[in-house]
């Protein structure tokens, strides 16, 4: 069979593309990774068994070559304010491959609720909307994945592990709303079953959570139980959250407004969304905010027996 793409590959927030080439591989499948610089990780891609190619994915004379023998593609790439020319110049290159079968898109779950019109959120949120627009009039076979934040958001293997290890405390300013982050793990899996046969999946859009949708005093709760000590939630207000949290992690300016709007919608509801499409796709449940601690407890200060290390 000809290649897969797989973009992104060498991993940012959940490793997403990397994990997906690494399931392909293991399914002897024929991967080509695209990474954007040669590094350890590229390295680690190449051990699988995949190809590894170097591009900028803004230009089109780097993805041409990239391109040549593929027959499916995975367009991913982290919070970047160069996306949309990024998911231009990919669609733009596959629809000069008539062999192309399937481009399968990861953006964003807010995308479903905005609109031509709508201004409250992120302008990384609108570059997905607006990628997904072009994307559509591409014409290529098509499928569309929207998770909601990931459970590897620094949200809450950044910020919430600070203040966990720190305090017991989840510090976010999420009020009373509900959430249902999904783990990267699963976004990998529901790609990689689509990228092994993409047929029945084309036309389609899959909107990823995890298993419930609750408020964030559910979800100290499931905090506690995996690591066997008491957590509690603090609600921050937002402008104090933004001036001593956000500010000090010393993000990149468009990463932080980003991460700023999602906290913003977070407390206005619109991250409580709930669906069964990781379920639907891969056969099993989605790994659920507890499951999720218990296998990084050392990340939030404990090993999961109530006890702290060190």
């Amino acid at each position: 069979m000809s290649r897969i793409l797989v973009t992104g590959a060498a991993g940012s927030v959940g490793a997403v593309g990397r994990t997906v080439v690494e399931t392909l591989r293991r399914q002897k499948l024929p991967v080509r990774a695209l990474v954007h610089r040669e590094d350890a990780r590229a390295e680690a891609l190449r051990a699988t068994g995949a190809e590894v190619v170097v591009a900028d994915m803004t230009r089109a004379a780097d993805v041409v070559p990239a391109m040549r023998g593929v027959g499916r593609v995975f367009f991913s790439m982290s919070v970047s304010p160069s996306y949309l020319e990024a998911a231009v110049v990919m669609a733009t290159v596959a629809r000069e491959n008539p062999d192309i079968e399937a481009f399968v898109n990861i953006s964003q779950m807010t995308v479903s609720g905005m609109t031509t019109a709508s201004t409250e959120e992120s302008r990384q949120q609108r570059l997905h909307w607006l990628a997904e627009q072009a994307l559509a009039w591409s014409g290529l076979p098509l499928v569309v994945v929207r998770p909601t934040v990931f459970l590897e958001h620094p949200f809450f293997t950044l910020f919430a592990a600070a203040s966990i290890a720190g305090r017991d405390e989840i510090r976010l300013p999420f009020g009373t709303a509900r959430t249902s982050p999904v783990a990267a793990r699963d976004v990998a899996d529901v790609v990689s079953v689509v990228l092994a046969d993409p047929a029945p999946h084309v036309g389609k859009v899959y909107e990823l959570t995890g298993p419930r949708s609750e408020d964030m005093n559910a979800v100290a709760a499931e905090y506690s139980e995996a690591l066997g000590r008491p957590i509690t939630y603090v609600d921050m207000p937002l402008e104090r959250w933004l001036q001593e949290d956000l500010r000090a992690a010393r993000l990149p300016e468009h990463l932080a407004e980003h991460i700023a709007t999602m906290a913003r919608l977070h407390a206005r509801g619109r991250y409580a969304r709930l669906t069964d499409d990781v379920e639907t796709i891969t056969g099993r449940p989605a790994t659920s905010i507890r499951d999720f601690v218990v296998g990084h407890a050392a990340l939030f200060g404990g090993r999961g027996n109530g006890t702290r290390p060190g």
